[in-house]
């Protein structure tokens, strides 16, 4: 299966009608993991020609609403956007660069650390981020 057609059927598949820039702005958040909306605009418009930043927030949305797309705001960060979703992972977050990886959960089942205090509350996902340097900024010298 061609990766369009996998878009297209993931798009159908959560219910959502396909057209170009859904399907282009999908794309570009496969293709560029932790992309935020600017990233995201430009690789559509290099695929798609012009589309509005409206259009693109509300495509990004709409993916997100489905499930398709998972939208995280590291502090200090615009929101970016990625296509590994359902997994309860987390992120390690640069503070020089700003530079975003994947890291898997921290220990056991999701949702992966277990609350000091529940407040009744039925916990299903948990939000880590870590911070510090990534192997590139820790490597640069200090001036």
């Amino acid at each position: 299966m061609s990766t369009e057609a996998r878009y297209d059927r993931m798009l159908r598949d959560a219910a959502l009608r396909v057209t170009r820039p859904r399907r282009a702005v999908l794309a570009a958040v496969h293709a560029h993991p932790h992309a935020d909306a600017e990233t995201v605009m430009t690789a559509v418009r290099r695929d798609v020609g012009a589309v509005s930043h409206q259009a693109v927030y509300d495509v990004l949305r709409a993916l997100t609403d489905a499930g398709l797309v998972r939208r995280i705001q590291p502090p200090g960060s615009p929101a970016r956007y990625e296509s590994r979703v359902g997994d309860n992972h987390h992120h390690l977050v640069c503070r020089s660069c700003g530079a975003i990886a994947d890291v898997d959960c921290a220990v056991g089942e999701a949702p992966c650390l277990t609350a000091a205090e529940h407040h009744g509350f039925e916990i299903d996902e948990a939000e880590v981020v870590y911070r510090g340097l990534c192997p590139r900024c820790a490597a640069a010298p200090v001036s």
